[in-house]
């Protein structure tokens, strides 16, 4: 197959900015929980929507007290924290443009982001962070503020504006459209300078309301058990910008974690107990090995060993019964199942926090077997593939029908089309604008709205594509 479609979904066409959720969610339900954060004693503490709503609108406010204007262009360097959530929703909210910069950036690699996208000031999260930037800021002719949050950024810039009547924020909120510029994310290529991807608020509505609906089993909450995620992917990364976005949108609980080293993660995850997360693989490779290792120190390698078999075998059984091409698990195997989910699967899933059931992945290519382990363990893990391009995933298996091996269909309203070379090319409402101050590099990529993406790939006969290889 050469091409394939997968028809859009019913929703209503987006309007506005992505800042406007967050007011019209406190108004319907403030004390519904939206995010949770860390005190400084390290407990988790509900956020709720109307607390997130009043320090939205209030930074908002010391933005413009500071001389942020509607269009403007604000870098964000710093790990994955609170923080970045409520400086994005601010941003946007007064329709600034935020260029979010890696926390290992280079003094040349952000030189270049913040020359190139002309950025009037920076958000940091820490001295070294601010010495990085200072080293170059003689070139930086566009730079007036730059903002320490370990400093009290937040807190002062509520100060700045604690003068300001909510209105001011309000007018420039409903003058943001879904056709306005939210964010431009450089991306390296594998030659020249990274190029900075134009992504508006309508790519982002149009990508999250899309995941939303169609992986409602992911994103929904169910009585008593309410949806919620722990992102410890970079927000410099669209991938975690847009789990941010969908966290907030769907109404699912949301914390953030800027460590991905397994002794920070893991007891937060105890801790924080998502419903879901969303990961590159090689976070579940973590989390088998380490399961892996517990087993063997306890003199426990071989029965793990069985019950990798078990979980393996028990996953096939159930995608051949999906496709209709198999009965489904035999008694025998769910009684092994059964037996194997007190022994193994469910420390594997309180590993993970006791309350998980979903995953979706992206970034590289899962390993076949270790998602069918996941699977077989109580966490089905949903793989995808996308590009900052694509404002993160163009492609993922669907909730009803996965394909392990396989980075799924196109998400709804999205085409995937394979060239005549084996190049992957795109076309969807979460296709990007083009590079910023790039029109050659854009006019290389864009070809009258469709995205070549420079990975290769096959699509099978019923619309699931595998990625072969990268375009020389």
């Amino acid at each position: 197959m050469r091409e394939f479609t997968s028809p859009p979904l019913a929703l209503a066409p987006p309007v506005g900015g992505l800042a406007d959720v967050v007011f019209e969610h406190a108004q319907e339900d403030p004390r519904h929980i939206a995010l949770g954060r860390k005190d400084e004693s390290g407990q988790w503490r509900d956020v709720t929507a109307g607390s997130f709503r009043d320090e939205v609108l209030a930074l908002a406010k010391g933005l413009l007290a500071q001389g942020i204007r509607f269009g403007d262009r604000v870098a964000i360097m710093s790990r994955t924290r609170y923080e970045w959530t409520l400086f994005d929703f601010a941003l946007w909210a007064i329709g600034a443009q935020v260029v979010p910069v890696y926390p290992t950036s280079s003094a040349e690699q952000c030189m270049w982001m913040l020359y190139d996208a002309e950025v009037t000031a920076a958000v940091v999260e820490h001295e070294d962070h601010a010495m990085t930037i200072a080293t170059v800021i003689d070139r930086l002719p566009h730079l007036r503020g730059l903002w320490q949050l370990d400093s009290g950024a937040v807190q002062e810039l509520y100060d700045a504006g604690a003068h300001l009547d909510d209105e001011v924020v309000h007018r420039h909120r409903r003058a943001v459209t879904p056709e306005s510029v939210a964010t431009v994310i450089y991306t390296s290529g594998t030659t020249g300078r990274p190029k900075g991807c134009v992504l508006t608020h309508g790519n982002f509505m149009y990508e999250a309301d899309t995941v939303i609906e169609r992986w409602e089993p992911v994103f929904h909450s169910r009585r008593g058990d309410e949806a919620a995620t722990l992102l410890f992917l970079p927000l410099a990364h669209v991938f975690g910008r847009m789990v941010e976005v969908a966290a907030i949108r769907g109404k699912v609980r949301f914390g953030h974690q800027p460590q991905l080293n397994a002794a920070a993660l893991l007891p937060d995850l105890a801790a924080f107990r998502p419903t879901f997360i969303l990961a590159v693989p090689y976070i579940f490779e973590k989390v088998f090995n380490a399961a892996r290792r517990k087993a063997e120190k306890e003199g426990k390698a071989g029965p793990f060993e069985k019950a990798v078999d078990v979980a393996v075998k028990y996953a096939e059984a159930v995608e051949a019964k999906a496709w209709g091409t198999g009965p489904g698990p035999s008694a025998g195997l769910r009684m092994q199942h059964q037996f194997f989910d007190k022994l193994v699967y469910s420390k594997v899933r309180a590993a993970m926090g006791g309350r998980i059931r979903n995953a979706m992945s992206g970034g590289s290519a899962m390993d076949r077997r270790l998602g069918l382990f996941f699977a077989g363990a109580g966490v089905q893990i949903y793989e995808g593939y996308g590009l900052t391009e694509s404002t993160a995933a163009a492609t993922a298996n669907p909730p009803e029908r996965t394909r392990y091996g396989t980075v799924g269909q196109p998400i709804p309203g999205v085409t995937v089309h394979i060239a005549d070379d084996g190049e992957i090319w795109l076309n969807g409402g979460n296709v990007f604008e083009g590079y910023l101050n790039n029109p050659k590099a854009t006019d290389e990529t864009l070809h009258d709205g469709w995205l070549a993406t420079g990975d290769l790939g096959a699509l099978d006969e019923d619309g699931y594509l595998t990625i072969t290889g990268r375009k020389k």
